[in-house]
């Protein structure tokens, strides 16, 4: 059988969280992890040039003949995939199938919420897109009637420094979350809508009320993949199963390998690629 693992896909190295998750969750599958370091950040570029891209990174993946695609990145989920989805898949391989990290951490946010009262921590990016109040009220079922957001701009520079548990990250993890809930007091879930932001889940937790549930993208998608994959015999049938992953970025292979580590804790060989 032919090499055909599942596509990974970020614009750095935050969906690294979300790999870690996915390969805990189905350890026999085969994982391609394709970040896009050279041109990071997306959250700062237009939709067009987001969807550009994106749209780039999965005809790449389809060509190393991944037959799912897991964007493991907010802003791409929220300025492409629908997109990718509905556009483009129907000419270019309507039997792939290409998803994102946002419907998951949705459906799972209209599973544990009590009160209705939602608040997403995000890149600027991410909430200037207003994707996750849209689809909160559409996919829901009417469970959430409050959605606040607040943009966290320097949270991933905060990650990517190596600066967790410092002063300075403190200082700005304190803050933004104190400002949401000035936003809305009444908050009993909170979504990490970052992939970089569970390697700062310890000095979050600080500041969030012992009552409101934090939901994490990586462990969320992980469980709804497994789930998808039960339901779609067809497409797991084609995904090869022998342990491996592999790692591609499109920037320097020695700087990612280093970052790498950093997100998941251990060393990793990864091959640059240009698309």
């Amino acid at each position: 059988m032919t090499h055909s693992p599942i596509g990974v896909f970020d614009s750095g190295y935050g969906g690294l969280t979300v790999l870690k998750e996915l390969v805990k969750s189905l350890p026999d599958c085969d994982f391609l992890y394709l970040g896009d370091n050279a041109r990071t950040p997306y959250g700062t570029r237009s939709f067009e040039v987001v969807y550009e891209y994106t749209l780039q990174a999965v005809k790449y993946l389809f060509s190393q003949n991944c037959h799912l695609v897991i964007l493991a990145c907010n802003t791409a989920s929220a300025k492409a995939l629908r997109n990718i989805q509905q556009l483009d898949l129907p000419k270019l391989a309507p039997e792939r199938r290409v998803l994102g990290v946002i419907r998951p951490s949705i459906e799972k946010v209209a599973e544990i919420t009590k009160n209705g009262h939602v608040g997403v921590l995000g890149t600027v990016g991410t909430v200037v897109s207003e994707s996750y109040p849209i689809e909160l009220q559409k996919w829901s079922g009417g469970k959430v009637v409050s959605t606040v957001q607040e943009a966290c701009p320097m949270w991933v520079p905060i990650v990517e420094n190596n600066e967790i548990g410092s002063e300075g990250a403190e200082y700005f993890i304190k803050k933004n979350i104190d400002s949401i809930f000035e936003k809305d007091a009444n908050l009993d879930t909170l979504i990490l809508g970052c992939t970089h932001y569970p390697l700062l889940i310890d000095s979050i937790k600080k500041y969030v009320p012992v009552n409101t549930k934090i939901v994490e993208q990586g462990k969320i998608v992980a469980e709804k993949l497994e789930d998808y994959l039960a339901r779609h015999p067809e497409l797991n049938k084609k995904i090869t199963k022998k342990g491996k992953v592999e790692f591609q970025t499109t920037e320097s292979k020695d700087k990612f390998e280093n970052k790498a580590a950093l997100f998941l804790g251990e060393k990793v060989e990864a091959k640059h690629i240009h698309f």
